[in-house]
């Protein structure tokens, strides 16, 4: 490119010659700028050797007259020259300045940048290059002989091209696939992408390597020998005496200095985007690679990785430490099977990490040698990590937050990068207490979340798949992110006589106040229900029992029985939303018609029962009103949509309740908790049912026992039919032996259990004693508690009911299968 166009750029840019090498050394991008500073067409570069189109000679020699070359002196020889770069040497970015091999008129001098590519894909590394012959002061360029000129990162300066340079990297790979194009712009971009940058105020440092006291020190001679007198004499004051030297570095100290205010400002915007705790650990590891470090390891307490409370006293050598994060710019795999993410370790004394984390203040080691190599790799039994360490520069910095260490970041630089210093020490030690913040913050918030979680879990039942007569799924959505607990729940309650109960209710409010009013509504609505008290007068007594916990809060529930034997649903509302059923003759929805009745809480109001029949396949859905409402939407939608997804076929009954939750969740402005309740009535089948009316007549106990027998041969449950007889017999013994002359009702059912039901009009339960060896009686009750799967007892409207169940047994295979 000829000065004239140079000159006629916009101010403060200089054209760049992109070359990108791939992992065998060779050219695989050479663009236009690169054919007019290197003078060689794109044909003839592609494919071949990079160090042999780029005739560089290396940094300009020491004893060379820098004079005219203004602030560039200071740039010479900074990090591996480009050659050692291209031959595979570079594991970090890289800058310098280089004499073309055979110069031309129009290109004699090249500032160059080094860029390693990571990735899945071929390239290795990124070549930039400029021409920096006509910024000499004596140059076409002399009319900015007074303005400074350094490389500078666009992402990390002040230079007010930065994001439009940022948006146009991309374009400097014409001849690149969208994706390859894409992928080396934004490893560029995360290290900060190089343009030349002309400024009379401010001065940018070279590389986004940390080597200021290096360039201060360089500089500094070399003035010196400028200004020194050849005869000897001394030098005129404030020349050579330290002056000069102190004004210089006292610039650079500044650049240096707000060059890590820069970084940490942005460190500080990268981390701690979500209280994930996860996602806050790989954040913090992220950002000081490779900018800062070239290996950054994380390692947290126990504790803190569980999410657990917060670690008390000072770490010892039995402290567990788990390995949560690892980034680094060495090849990929090379520390994964060594050093892997997951594991956990103690430390012994005399590694600089136990220092480090018990006194809580970073650990610098310029260089770990082969015996501190040694000894490190010790911990780690039979995996050699000594050809990872040795040689490396080594900061430790410990996590801390509240004047606890939390954990400590590992940090090291490649050998040829510079070893890290007491600025390096400080601006670690201020990054560490940034990322302990963060992580504590974080672990905090896991923490309660855990808690709430373990809340919320205790809370809501557990309830089994298969009941009698019934398949039953579920489904619990808390209302926010930040607050899983609230006052919405569901219950599946095994009743006498094979039913069961079914119960969704909805605590208005949120929270945990909310939480805890929900967990004793839904104690006492168990308690009940084993009562077997009809659904109407349950509502009664569980309005009564807010009504003495206190006015504060208010709840609807839902309380529905399912019998069957009958194939009945016999239910009752408390200002809850109405139910719906799902026909299997038609697959037809429809909201059960209920009396709605008041809240629980409002006191002094009547609550009332339906029954419905069903048949077997039929569903019942029962949910809370968080599913169905949404703010500024008539409720009458949610509850249509409710029952045309409730309606929609499904394989199973998981699959149905996600198919309703979609259906009803993607609408948005859901705030509230959601409990959703689906239950298939399969019903039991009159030929899995025996009846039979017994007299209160003690010969009438023969008959029972037989009956019971004669009935197990007939379904085929030889094995429980001895079992099965002699209980039925001792619980009709004492029927006959408390009846009051009414008939006495025995039952058998064959559902997932063998059920034996015994009624009487008695209203005294029956009470498990202890008996001793001249008791006349009270053995009876303990033989079936012995012997009985489960026993039990309730009140009825006429008497009670005695029951014990049997477990089947397993049917045994078909041959060959």
């Amino acid at each position: 490119m000829d000065r004239g166009t140079e000159r006629d750029l916009p101010p403060g840019r200089i054209p760049l010659a992109v070359v990108v090498v791939d992992r065998d050394g060779l050219v695989s991008h050479w663009s236009r700028g690169a054919r007019r500073l290197f003078a060689l067409p794109k044909e003839e570069a592609i494919g071949r050797p990079a160090l042999d189109l780029l005739p560089v000679t290396g940094a300009f020699p020491e004893e060379e007259d820098l004079a005219g070359y203004g602030e560039y002196a200071a740039y010479d020889g900074l990090g591996p020259g480009l050659a050692s770069s291209l031959d595979g040497q570079l594991s970090y970015p890289a800058a310098g300045r280089a004499r073309l091999a055979v110069p031309g008129p129009d290109r004699a001098d090249v500032l160059w940048w080094a860029y390693p590519l990571v990735g899945p894909g071929p390239e290795r590394l990124l070549v930039l290059a400029a021409d920096a012959d006509g910024l000499r002061a004596d140059g076409p360029g002399a009319e900015r002989a007074g303005e400074r000129i350094a490389p500078g990162f666009a992402l990390h300066t002040d230079f007010p091209g930065a994001e439009d340079l940022a948006r146009r990297l991309p374009e400097i790979l014409p001849s690149m696939s969208v994706d390859q194009s894409a992928r080396i712009a934004a490893q560029v971009l995360e290290l900060g992408y190089p343009v030349l940058e002309f400024s009379q105020n401010e001065r940018v440092p070279v590389t986004p390597d940390w080597g200021v006291a290096r360039r201060t020190e360089r500089r500094a001679r070399r003035e010196r020998a400028a200004l020194a007198p050849a005869s000897g004499e001394p030098l005129p004051p404030g020349l050579g005496t330290g002056a000069g030297d102190a004004e210089y570095a006292e610039d650079l100290e500044y650049a240096a200095v707000r060059e890590r205010l820069e970084f940490l400002n942005e460190v500080s915007g990268r981390i701690g985007t979500s209280l994930d705790l996860a996602r806050t650990i790989v954040e913090v590891s992220r950002a000081v690679v490779p900018r800062f470090t070239d290996v950054a390891g994380t390692y947290l307490r126990e504790q803190v990785v569980a999410g657990e409370g917060f670690p008390d006293g000072v770490p010892d050598t039995t402290t567990m430490w788990h390995r949560v994060a690892l980034e680094h710019t060495d090849e990929p795999g090379r520390w994964d099977d060594v050093v892997p993410v997951g594991e956990a370790m103690p430390f012994p004394a005399h590694t600089p990490f136990f220092q480090c984390m018990t006194s809580g203040e970073p650990v610098l080691v310029p260089r770990i040698t082969e015996e501190m190599g040694h000894a490190i790799a010790s911990q780690f039994e039979k995996r050699d990590i000594r050809p990872l360490i040795t040689g490396r520069s080594m900061l430790v910095v410990p996590l801390k937050a509240r004047h606890v260490v939390l954990g400590f970041m590992i940090l090291l630089r490649h050998p040829e990068r510079p070893v890290f210093n007491d600025m390096d020490r400080v601006t670690g030690a201020e990054l560490a207490a940034r990322a302990g913040l963060v992580l504590d913050n974080a672990r905090m918030y896991t923490h309660q979340e855990n808690v709430a979680e373990t809340l919320q879990d205790s809370m809501l039942p557990h309830i089994p798949a298969h009941l009698a007569g019934c398949d039953i799924a579920t489904r619990y959505l808390p209302g926010t992110l930040l607050g899983r607990v609230g006052g919405d729940w569901f219950d599946a309650v095994k009743l006498p006589g094979a039913r069961t109960a079914f119960v969704v209710g909805d605590v208005m409010g949120h929270g945990l106040n909310s939480a805890a009013m929900m967990g004793q509504l839904r104690t006492a609505v168990q308690t009940m229900a084993g009562l077997d008290l009809p659904p109407a007068q349950l509502l009664r007594n569980l309005d009564d029992l807010a009504q003495r916990l206190g006015d504060s809060y208010l709840a609807t529930c839902l309380y529905a029985v399912y019998d069957p034997v009958a194939g009945e649903l016999h239910l009752a509302n408390a200002g809850h939303i109405p139910p719906v059923l799902v026909r299997a003759e038609d697959g037809r929805s429809e909201l059960i018609d209920l009396p709605t009745g008041a809240p629980i809480g409002v006191g002094g109001v009547p609550f009332e029962s339906a029954r419905v029949r069903v048949a077997p396949g039929d569903r019942l859905v029962m949910c809370t009103d968080g599913l169905v409402e949404v703010r500024g939407e008539d409720i009458g939608v949610g509850l249509a949509t409710l029952c045309e997804s409730a309606a929609h076929p499904a394989a199973s009954m998981d699959d149905a309740c996600d198919t309703i939750i979609r259906a009803l969740n993607t609408r948005g402005g859901r705030k509230d908790d959601v409990a959703l309740l689906m239950a298939r009535l399969g019903g039991i089948a009159p030929e899995d049912v025996a009846e039979w009316r017994l007299a209160p007549d003690p010969a009438e106990v023969r008959r029972a026992r037989a009956a019971v027998h004669e009935q197990l041969h007939a379904w085929g449950l030889q094995p429980l039919a001895g079992n099965a007889a002699l209980l039925a017999g001792e619980l009709v013994t004492n029927a006959v032996r408390h009846a009051g002359g009414r008939d006495v009702e025995l039952r058998l059912v064959r559902a997932d259990t063998l059920l034996c039901e015994v009624d009487d009009d008695s209203h005294e339960l029956p009470v498990l004693r202890s008996t001793g060896p001249e008791d006349d009686g009270g053995r009876g009750l303990r033989v079936v508690s012995t012997l009985a799967r489960e026993w039990g007892s309730s009140r009825t409207r006429a008497g009670k009911t005695v029951w014990f169940e049997l477990t089947l047994p397993r049917r045994r295979p078909y041959p060959g299968t």
